[in-house]
């Protein structure tokens, strides 16, 4: 019998994806954003209910891509909730209750910034909840999220990942920027020293709360602009729409001014042309 060759058959090759040039990720975040527009008038037109929540690391780059998302869109029909931290009353409340006032009616798309994870995240790291509410979260949030989800809302979950080193440098990067240095809150500082320990609470996150109903999708996000071009185009997969934009308008001729003469611009006080 004579020898066969002993070669293996070659792996099947992932391309890499190309460099993201500034001009092609301007071109393409314009095209989705004209998608974007077309999808607010479907969930306008179709009274859809859709709520979006954006988690990770502090400076994953949820900001800036729920920024990109909201930039052409309308703000009475989609809107941005980032709660801060609840009041003494607040406190006393059913966990998920201050958070219920800001779900859609239909026609609505909300963008929850951070949102209940909280409770799973920041909260169960700093000891900010007791081990018992964090385990009742547990228990209680997928029933909530089913529950939601059967009330008709369309639930989609993004969880925005960034390496250690690239957390590093952001945070590096907004000490030197005074535009960003606010960002830069206490708990920041304290989650980048507490990196492992959030690590394991996201991890624990996932196990519970990763459920048919409303999966995470995780973003990988060391580069910002491949994370928002990313994360728009699975958004606007999720939700299928057809093209509904208003066909053109034809503006009305202007109202002639008759007879009535305007009072002169000096009556008004005008802000200082500086520029």
């Amino acid at each position: 019998m004579g020898n066969k060759s002993s070669k293996k058959k070659p792996k099947e090759e992932v391309e890499k994806p190309g460099i993201l040039t500034k001009k092609d990720y301007e071109t393409e975040l314009a095209r989705l954003q004209v998608e974007l527009v077309k999808l607010q008038e479907w969930i306008k037109e179709n009274g859809l209910k859709v709520v979006v929540i954006f988690e990770g690391r502090d400076a994953a780059g949820k900001g800036g891509t729920i920024k990109r998302i909201t930039q052409k869109l309308n703000p009475r029909v989609c809107r941005v909730v980032a709660l801060g931290t609840p009041t003494e009353r607040e406190t006393t409340q059913w966990y998920f209750q201050r958070y219920v006032p800001h779900l859609p009616a239909a026609g609505e798309m909300v963008l929850f910034d951070r949102s209940w994870y909280n409770r799973a995240g920041v909260e169960r790291v700093m000891d900010f909840c007791t081990d018992e509410e964090y385990k009742e979260f547990l228990r209680s949030c997928p029933e909530f999220e089913r529950m939601l989800v059967r009330s008709g809302i369309i639930l989609i979950k993004y969880w925005f990942s960034v390496s250690n080193e690239e957390q590093e440098r952001r945070f590096q990067a907004r000490l030197l920027d005074p535009t960003k240095r606010w960002k830069l809150s206490p708990m920041d500082l304290e989650s980048r020293a507490r990196w492992v320990e959030y690590s394991r609470a996201k991890d624990q996150m996932f196990a519970y709360t990763d459920i048919k109903q409303a999966a995470w999708y995780v973003v990988e996000a060391d580069v910002k602009k491949r994370a928002r071009l990313n994360c728009i185009h699975h958004l606007l997969s999720m939700i299928p729409y057809d093209d509904h934009t208003p066909e053109p308008i034809e503006l009305p001729p202007r109202q002639e001014r008759g007879g009535y003469i305007r009072p002169p611009m000096s009556d008004q006080t005008f802000i200082p042309e500086v520029y």
